[in-house]
């Protein structure tokens, strides 16, 4: 009866913490259904892909500076001559009339162009720069969106090890109600001192507290898991769990070697890095162009119209023009070392995006062995630990046949109960270590998840 209590009273508790979202989730998310929807939502990822748009409006304005410029202005204005004496004489029916203007009205029209036919091929080469530079930002949301995937990986693989490992403490809660269901029968007979039954109960007042600490973490990582996916809302949320067999986390594990050299021609911070060198070689040829001439054809078209003349406006307007057409070379003879200083900086940044990239493979290799050896390693420990528990269990079973016999003290019993805990814990962390560092080596060697 008080085993029974215990069991309904820890239910109605749980469905208190936890139950009103787990009864009224409507969809349980896959990993491949978290990874869709953050690809779709996440902010971070939002900002890293505008930061490609602006590199496209980079390169437009850059393709533009190839075409001439072309203005059109105009100007008008009032002059006022206050001393003038002289005007025009006009007669009238014998009489003569002078009108003197003091003030006239002048208007200029102007039509320019300028076009840059040569300047050392600085706009082809920032045209080549900004293409890199879209190029860059383009991997550097995929270098996001893959940083994103990685740690929803790593989440949802935590989620599973929790979940289970809920299962795993239910069901040990369930064997320390049975012992101390059992020990109160021993006490009520004489068999066992009512110390001894304490010691079962604070067993199992640990057991619940366990229950109780892993759900708070099972919820704090869907929390974390929701938050990455931007769900803001108060939607329910859960994770699907699938069904992971002894076969796949004992799944032969792909080569080192292997996976870094797929890597290498996937991985978009390796190719960021390999654009970087392109960069740099187009920045020194930018650079080198301080020292060549520069070349552009320039024209103009002009009139100007006053209130003064005695021509009318359209004759004025026609007759006033005036056009040009030039062309202007210019070619640099001293510039301070500045175009020397520019090209020296540019041979340094050569070295930098080398170094650059030989750091980022090296980064690449060192990630890829850190998940190799973590998958090699906790296969090695899942199969010990597997063979650990079964060890356990069957030890435990014979503690709790002969404690029920009196023939083992609530010492032993307790000691054989933390061992067999102790192994199931160490098969459940080997076996999502594992399950991790699988799906790590699969996404680095062809860019998706185990599902």
């Amino acid at each position: 009866m008080f085993k029974e209590m215990r069991i309904k009273t820890l239910l109605l508790a749980g469905l208190m913490v936890w139950g009103p979202a787990s009864l009224s989730a409507q969809k349980k998310w896959s990993l491949q259904d978290c990874i869709d929807y953050a690809m779709e939502n996440n902010i971070t990822l939002k900002k890293s892909k505008l930061q490609k748009q602006s590199a496209t409006e980079d390169l437009k304005g850059a393709k533009a500076a190839l075409l001439p410029t072309v203005s059109a202005s105009t100007n008008q204005s009032v002059g006022y001559q206050p001393w003038k004496d002289s005007g025009i004489a006009t007669v009238t029916n014998g009489t003569v009339n002078t009108k003197v203007d003091k003030t006239s009205y002048n208007g200029s029209y102007s039509l320019s162009g300028q076009w840059t036919v040569w300047n050392g091929g600085r706009n082809t080469n920032t045209i080549k720069l900004d293409q890199i530079a879209e190029q860059q930002a383009e991997l550097s949301a995929q270098e996001t969106a893959n940083s994103i995937q990685e740690r929803i990986a790593q989440i949802f693989t935590q989620i599973l090890y929790l979940d289970e490992n809920v299962k795993v403490n239910e069901q040990t809660l369930e064997t320390s109600l049975k012992n101390e269901e059992r020990g109160r029968e021993m006490v009520n007979v004489g068999k066992m001192s009512k110390a001894d039954l304490a010691q079962l109960s604070a067993q199992r007042a640990n057991d619940e507290y366990s229950i109780v600490e892993v759900r708070s973490q099972l919820e704090n990582y869907k929390l974390q898991l929701k938050q990455l996916l931007e769900i803001t809302d108060e939607t329910p949320f859960d994770v699907a769990v699938p069904e992971i067999s002894d076969e796949q986390i004992l799944a032969e594990i792909p080569g080192l070697q292997t996976v870094y050299e797929q890597a290498l021609l996937t991985r978009p911070e390796i190719e960021r890095s390999q654009l970087a060198i392109k960069s740099s070689d187009v920045s020194l040829s930018l650079a080198k162009a301080g020292w060549m001439p520069n070349v552009s054809v320039n024209g103009g078209l002009s009139t100007s119209t006053n209130s003064l003349s005695n021509m009318g406006w359209g004759s004025q307007f026609k007759s006033n023009v005036n056009s040009s057409l030039g062309l202007g070379v210019s070619m640099p003879i001293y510039d301070g070392r500045s175009t020397k200083t520019s090209v020296n900086k540019a041979k340094i940044q050569q070295l930098q995006a080398q170094l650059d990239l030989q750091d980022q493979q090296k980064t690449l290799y060192s990630d890829i062995q850190q998940f190799w050896l973590n998958a090699w390693t906790n296969q090695q420990k899942y199969q010990a630990a597997k063979s650990s528990v079964e060890s356990a269990q069957q030890s435990y079973d014979l503690l709790s046949e002969q404690f029920r016999l009196g023939l083992k003290n609530i010492v032993e019993l307790m000691s054989g109960k933390d061992k067999l805990l102790s192994s199931q814990q160490n098969q459940l962390q080997s076996k999502y270590q594992t399950l991790y560092n699988q799906q790590m080596l699969q996404f680095y060697a062809k860019g998706e998840m185990n599902q």
